[in-house]
């Protein structure tokens, strides 16, 4: 339980995974406001605005929505001043660039002997940037830059799109962790919670099943994914099925570089799973994972695409950990994973 904070201080990432946990266990907006030290009326405003219909609410898909609603558009410099808008727009229309008008009002608003370019409007010392006169011009609709007769160099009338971490097909994520740096103890198969974990990807790459394998008895999970391969709808997926995991099997996940696990640090926050990077293109250092993955595609072979049923991946991964295997001495995954729990309870009562 927190103290109970006043002011207008924004929920965290914490906070939601905190308002998620509440929610699964039941708890109502008061109680959940206490236990996050905030208003309960923060709690339902939160829900209210952040929840989906079909998911209901998730705390990475909730951070997102929110961290989206606070990039909304704003009054932009130029629509707020007439005398900078004129100049600007006479500017524009003699070929000059967003660059090279920033550059000249800046110029003449520090050096007093600098006059007023010919043919423009005297801009009285105001200033603005090249990035908020691209801005500008970008959030005008098409036909109103017709009219005006405005037209970059480049000949484009709206940005290009850049997608956002998670969605990218190369780059480096942020704040990987790589697995040298993963401690000893995630290494050696004799100390359960250490997952290994990667995708198995359905048709043209649009559907995709996320895997995990515990390195010690080879037990699998398999979740599926309604939206794909989107780093958030993963984060979400995850952190609702670690959470039901002991604290015994919760000690690493290791995982390749694909972009899908850029959320990987909302994770760690909300289920105390540190993730690991492996190198690119070493499948070895996931061995697990990966022979697993093969035994996946005698059920989901390639080509086509991946149900994100729970039910029927979980009849997929019940079989496979019913199997024996002879590296555990013929014992099956589900034998050798349930004795790991007992011995933990014994040893611990």
């Amino acid at each position: 339980m927190r103290e109970l904070l006043v002011g207008r201080r924004v929920l965290t990432f914490s906070d939601r995974a905190d308002i998620a946990v509440g929610i699964r266990a039941g708890h109502t907006d008061r109680q959940i406001g206490v236990e996050i030290g905030r208003d309960h009326t923060i709690v339902w405003r939160e829900r209210r605005r952040n929840s989906t219909k079909t998911r209901g609410y998730k705390p990475v898909a909730a951070d997102c929505k929110a961290e989206d609603r606070r990039k909304r558009p704003q009054v932009r410099k130029i629509d707020a001043d007439l005398v900078l808008m004129v100049r600007v727009k006479a500017d524009l229309l003699r070929s000059r660039t967003p660059r090279q008008i920033a550059g000249r009002l800046h110029l003449e608003a520090r050096d007093s002997t600098v006059e007023t370019m010919i043919k423009s409007p005297d801009a009285q010392g105001r200033t603005v940037s090249h990035e908020a006169i691209y801005q500008w011009i970008y959030a005008m609709p098409k036909g109103e830059l017709a009219r005006e007769a405005i037209l970059l160099q480049s000949k484009r009338t709206v940005r290009k799109r850049r997608k956002p971490v998670g969605e990218r097909t190369g780059g480096r994520i942020i704040g990987m962790v790589s697995i040298d740096d993963r401690p000893e103890t995630a290494a050696d198969r004799r100390v359960p919670g250490s997952w290994e974990g990667d995708l198995v990807i359905g048709r043209a790459g649009k559907s995709a099943v996320a895997t995990l394998v515990e390195r010690s008895s080879r037990f699998l999970i398999m979740l599926g994914l309604p939206e794909g391969k989107k780093a958030t709808g993963l984060a979400d997926v995850f952190i609702d099925r670690v959470n039901d995991l002991p604290a015994l099997m919760r000690g690493s996940l290791t995982w390749d570089q694909g972009t899908e696990m850029a959320r990987h640090a909302q994770l760690t926050v909300a289920t105390d799973l540190p993730v690991y990077f492996a190198h690119p293109h070493s499948p070895w250092e996931r061995g697990s994972n990966e022979n697993t993955n093969g035994l996946i595609r005698e059920y989901l072979p390639k080509g086509i695409e991946i149900t994100s049923h729970q039910p029927y991946l979980d009849a997929i991964a019940d079989e496979l950990n019913d199997r024996p295997r002879a590296t555990l001495g013929y014992l099956t995954p589900r034998e050798v994973f349930t004795k790991l729990l007992n011995d933990n309870v014994a040893t611990t009562a």
